[in-house]
């Protein structure tokens, strides 16, 4: 079976209108999982970190520069055709607002919001990390 590694952005923001946290997820605009939600990110090139590899991706598939904070955590899965391995990072935004090039849609989530939608397996795997730094995150703000 074919190994493939990652980078997944978590983009957190506080809301201005409402001050809750959200978080950034995408909607796959192509290949098998066409219409399935993700958090962003992309391959991990040879000799780049999951760090290096984030920010770029980014910048590739949504034009805004990101900050990588910390790993949230390392999710693997095992789909039918490829085991993937995916570094999740939280990120924070530093430039510019994201632009779709490659994505069908986008939206912020929040905490309540969150499993609203049709996640890839693999990303439903992190779900719950992302949940409760949103918690975490909102109580912080109150």
């Amino acid at each position: 079976m074919k190994n493939i590694t990652v980078s997944g952005a978590v983009i957190l923001r506080t809301n201005p209108k409402t001050q809750q946290k959200e978080v950034f997820v995408t909607q796959r605009g192509y290949g098998e999982y066409k219409g399935w939600w993700e958090i962003p990110g992309g391959k991990i090139e040879v000799g780049e970190t999951p760090e290096e590899c984030i920010v770029r991706e980014i910048r590739e598939e949504l034009t805004c520069g990101v900050k990588p904070e910390k790993l949230l955590g390392v999710v693997e899965y095992d789909y039918p055709a490829f085991h993937l391995k995916m570094h999740c990072i939280l990120c924070t935004i530093v430039s510019g607002e994201p632009k779709l090039l490659e994505h069908e849609n986008a939206r912020w989530l929040t905490k309540e919001t969150l499993r609203s939608v049709n996640w890839l397996p693999a990303d439903e795997l992190i779900l719950d990390k992302i949940e409760s730094l949103l918690e975490q995150e909102s109580q912080t703000a109150h």
